[in-house]
């Protein structure tokens, strides 16, 4: 990982490949600062993240971009979400205190589903779900670009509890990369264990991997985690409330209603 908090795009020069790589600390940090989540859900917290700032690196959108999975008992929801900007920002909803730390991804959430939603500032949203037909992260994303998008598309994610990373590979939309150029782009993908995914820098990652490649690597973007809740926002999701409502609130709160940010724990 080149640089913490960074994503950089790649592009192949001579087969029709692109890509992009993520590091995460002092955002993924933040993210897990506000709540106490166990060891098992900060790994997948952290994966989620790093996914959610590949996908958003692909769309030319002013927006959001967000991953949500749901379960209906034990972890009920794990979220993470990027702006066009790269502000991030990520919950995790659990019932159990004690998630076996080797638990796959698709066990975790029962009857469990996953959704990725694009909402461009102007314009339609989109919501494509994700079938939970893998054992991580990266193997559910990767059957709905094969099913979905029908992209040919390698994600890679990695985190630790301090670190995330990922580095997503993909032919390019319209694009008609021979079938022998990108099978080999993921045999050597293949080769990257998440030791080197977290801790080399992306020069020395790429360099390990695609030596025999014209390889481009973009200027960096940073990442931030930021969160758009505010006072104001708080106060028009009580529109929604009866005036009848508002004073219930209110008297059981002590005269005062308070609203809370899941994602940030700011009181308002």
């Amino acid at each position: 990982m080149s640089s913490s908090d960074q994503i950089q795009r790649i592009l192949f020069d001579e087969i029709d490949v692109r890509g992009a790589l993520v590091g995460l600390e002092q955002a993924y940090a933040e993210v897990l600062s506000r709540a106490d989540y166990p060891e098992r859900l900060q790994i997948v917290l952290g994966e989620l993240l790093a996914a959610v700032v590949l996908l958003t690196s692909n769309l030319k959108i002013e927006g959001r971009v967000s991953l949500q999975a749901q379960g209906e008992a034990g972890v009920k929801i794990l979220m993470a979400e990027c702006t066009h900007n790269n502000h991030v920002r990520g919950i995790a909803r659990f019932e159990e205190s004690e998630i076996p730390d080797e638990q796959r991804f698709d066990q975790l959430l029962k009857n469990g589903r996953m959704a990725l939603t694009i909402e461009p500032s102007t314009g339609q949203r989109y919501q494509g779900v994700v079938p939970l037909e893998g054992a991580t992260v990266s193997e559910c994303l990767e059957r709905y670009f094969s099913q979905s998008e029908q992209l040919p598309t390698k994600i890679q994610l990695a985190a630790d509890g301090k670190r995330a990373a990922g580095m997503l590979t993909q032919v390019l939309p319209a694009a008609g990369a021979g079938a022998a150029d990108w099978e080999h782009i993921v045999a050597l993908a293949h080769t990257l264990t998440a030791d080197e995914l977290l801790n080399l820098d992306n020069e020395t990652l790429l360099y390990r991997l695609y030596h025999e490649e014209q390889v481009r690597l973009f200027e960096s973007d940073e990442i931030i985690f930021n969160c758009e809740c505010s006072r104001e926002r708080s106060a028009n999701a009580m529109q929604m409330m009866t005036e009848d409502e508002l004073l219930t609130v209110a008297e059981e709160q002590g005269g005062e209603i308070e609203m809370s940010c899941q994602f940030c724990n700011e009181v308002y």
